[in-house]
């Protein structure tokens, strides 16, 4: 219940950055004045002075695919390309160029954490290439006014009582059985950190990356739900279990109102959660993969700064970096704080005292909420994630933030915890290890989000069940090649830096299998592994691997991904450093050459069928499954589309109807071909420009010497 209006706070807000010296003026952006005090419109208003032809006349010793990143790194931060939006100083990047996009965000100028992660990691390799570390702090400034929720986003922190973390509700695998119930009768466990974090760093917040923003306030919500003009907005979508597909999920603001949604006064709340008596209230949910990638690029970026002596002048952020991982932690604890470990039945499984809660592994997620100022009674929460995702896993974060001294943690126990972290991820990869050498899922410490009893003979890993698709099931989350490549980039760094023979043995057994289902041809042809099958199951995890001779994977269809062919090359050219490995080498440059065939204005893209696109007016009852609102349940969006139980996707987003491409979808939803798009990811183009200075820093060569596509 509410007694007051919610007080609106805007959001920190920090300024632009000193400029940097004259001799690197280049690299500069500098932003036109606003016209006024409201949010910037859409359109690009920064200017930018492309900085190739200046770096490589003054730097005789960049190799040819350098040469390739700063001609993309170019075109990703023109502000005619259109990857970025600007706000008071800093730039915001955008999931894509095209609007007209549905995968997890489902517009293309939302964006997420993911973009964030990569958007630091195109400036950190901008800095080793040129010395120039002003557009790498200025994206972790973007980073910290944006995405990372202010005092203002989470406001009512200090009623969070570690003691009793968050009220128990079920999953469900049917997004029809929602709302769920609050279960007042299940115990969750004591959270361990939050007294730790808040000595350490004197404040209730939470550090960490909401995972979307709707950048351009495309749906309407505004500050807090507010529904002004303000933008980014924070929103989120999936909320309804492991079988709710993107195309199944209802927008909604991360701050509840009640302003918008449901026509009694509820907000979006009652899609979700069954709690008559619910108040005005803020949640957020960190996306752990995109929160380690930027811990494991502010390591780079410390390595590079250090090697040019220019670390001082990244210090500040390579300190931000190891608070993001001491609050990362949260991440490496069931959902509930439960014991980890054959932890079955939501009343019966104990709950967690101290670090038995741990599984120590990065979860799909970690959670934070509470009340707005307006409630009667101030109340917060926070949850871990019971489930793990091999394609989460970062090694690289783990080996920084207990090995670096620049990144330990400053919390007494922040760097112990992540050096058992890396020992279990090790484990965790060696254990879900086909006998092809692709890794399996993952593992959950909460069979079916209700701490169910799973089927018979389940293989475990330290007491957790083994999952082969965890988490998300509509794609089965383990069915698409980049989360390999995601997680096994980061192994095979880890091994070129550290030499550990347990990251080796795993890359060792994984390189040969993708590099037998990669090809490179002539002309820009090329084909990376697209989907998977799965059979069998791992061995129980006894400490040691077993090879495991009854799991198996096959790749079952290819494609043209720039970003995964990019990220592949750049696992097999980190392999290839660190092995000798020809065979690598000449995939990763085979792969790259090809990619640089593919170059348009806007970076390098190939067109893709969206069969999926068939989706956009499902019904509930349509075989693929289709947006479920419950029946008498009505409604409306920000805009005044309706939502009822006749809604669909495109329905309760009509916004689509005046997008430049729908007209190819409308075709499509008539009865035509399926549209042919050629999409401008925001991290595909970043994977693109990372891997060709990847191979600049790994295996030099002057300009001119690269392959017959650099250039």
């Amino acid at each position: 219940m509410t007694d007051r209006p919610a007080t609106r706070r805007r959001r920190r807000r920090w300024p632009l950055p000193a400029a940097v010296s004259a001799a690197l003026v280049a690299a500069t952006f500098t932003v036109a004045p606003s016209a006024q005090a409201g949010p910037a419109e859409p359109a690009s208003t920064y200017e930018y002075t492309p900085v190739a032809d200046a770096l490589l006349a003054e730097n005789p010793e960049i190799t040819e695919y350098e040469a390739s990143f700063l001609e993309q790194y170019d075109k990703i931060k023109d502000p005619s390309s259109g990857y970025f939006r600007e706000f008071d100083g800093l730039l915001v990047p955008y999931h894509s160029v095209e609007t007209l996009i549905v995968e997890a965000p489902d517009h293309g100028h939302a964006t997420t954490s993911e973009a964030f992660s990569y958007y630091l990691w195109l400036e950190a390799t901008y800095g080793r290439v040129s010395g120039d570390w002003q557009p790498f702090n200025d994206a972790w400034a973007s980073m910290e006014a944006f995405i990372i929720p202010g005092t203002a986003d989470q406001p009512t922190n200090g009623a969070y009582d570690p003691s009793s973390p968050a009220t128990y509700i079920p999953e469900s695998l049917d997004p029809s059985d929602y709302p769920m119930p609050l279960d007042q009768g299940v115990e969750a466990g004591q959270d361990p950190l939050a007294a730790e974090l808040s000595s350490t760093y004197g404040t209730d917040e939470v550090y960490g990356m909401h995972w979307l923003l709707d950048v351009d306030n495309t749906y309407g919500y505004g500050f807090c739900g507010d529904g002004s003009d303000e933008a980014p907005a924070y929103i989120n979508t999936f909320q309804r279990g492991s079988n709710e597909s993107v195309w199944e999920t209802v927008p909604h603001p991360s701050c509840e109102t009640f302003a918008h949604g449901g026509d009694d006064g509820t907000g979006y709340l009652n899609l979700f959660v069954d709690d008559p008596q619910a108040s005005e209230q803020w949640r957020y949910t960190n996306a752990p993969d995109a929160d380690a990638r930027a811990v494991q690029v502010a390591y780079l970026a410390h390595e590079w700064a250090s090697e040019q002596g220019n670390e001082s002048a990244i210090a500040e952020n390579v300190s931000n970096a190891a608070m993001m991982g001491d609050y990362l932690r949260y991440a490496m604890f069931d959902k509930y704080f439960k014991e980890v470990g054959d932890c079955v039945g939501a009343q019966s499984c104990p709950p967690g005292t101290g670090k038995d809660s741990a599984h120590y592994l990065m979860a799909w997620y970690y959670s934070w909420g509470g009340a707005l100022e307006s409630a009667q009674y101030p109340w917060a929460w926070r949850i871990g994630g019971s489930s793990a995702h091999q394609g989460y896993q970062n090694v690289m974060a783990a080996y920084a933030l207990s090995e670096v001294d620049e990144l330990r943690p400053q919390s007494a126990t922040g760097a112990d915890d992540w050096g058992t972290s890396l020992d279990r991820q090790l484990e965790f990869l060696q254990w879900l290890q086909s006998s092809d050498g692709g890794i399996a899922g993952g593992a959950t410490n909460s069979w079916e989000g209700t701490y169910a009893q799973p089927p018979a003979d389940t293989p475990t890993f330290y007491g957790m069940f083994y999952d082969e698709k965890p988490v998300w099931h509509d794609p089965p989350s383990n069915r698409w090649f980049g989360f390999q490549v995601w997680d096994i980039e980061r192994v095979a760094e880890y091994y070129r830096i550290s030499g550990d023979e347990r990251a080796g043995d795993i890359l060792d057994s994984w390189v040969p299998w993708a590099i037998a289902n990669t090809t490179v041809g002539e002309g820009g042809d090329f084909a990376v592994p697209a989907d998977m099958e799965w059979s069998g199951a791992p061995d129980d995890w006894t400490g040691e691997p077993t090879g495991n001779p009854d799991l198996s994977v096959e790749v079952v269809s290819h494609n043209q991904d720039v970003g995964i062919a990019a990220g592949l090359a750049k696992t097999l050219m980190h392999y290839a450093a660190a092995t000798g490995d020809t065979a690598s080498q000449e995939t990763a440059e085979g792969l790259l050459d090809a990619l640089l065939v593919h170059q348009d204005d806007l970076g390098v893209a190939v067109p893709e069928t969206r069969a999926d696109y068939e989706r956009f007016d499902d019904p509930f009852d349509s075989p693929n499954g289709g947006l479920y609102v419950p029946d008498g349940w009505t409604g409306q969006m920000p805009n005044g589309d309706v939502i009822d139980s006749d809604s669909t996707f495109a329905s309760i987003r009509s916004f689509y109807e005046q997008d430049e491409d729908w007209p190819q979808v409308q075709a499509y939803l008539d009865g035509g071909e399926a549209p042919e798009f050629t999409y401008h990811r925001f991290w595909a183009q970043v994977d693109v420009a990372t891997a060709l200075a990847t191979h600049g820093e790994l295996f030099g060569g002057t300009a001119g010497e690269g392959g017959e596509g650099a250039g």
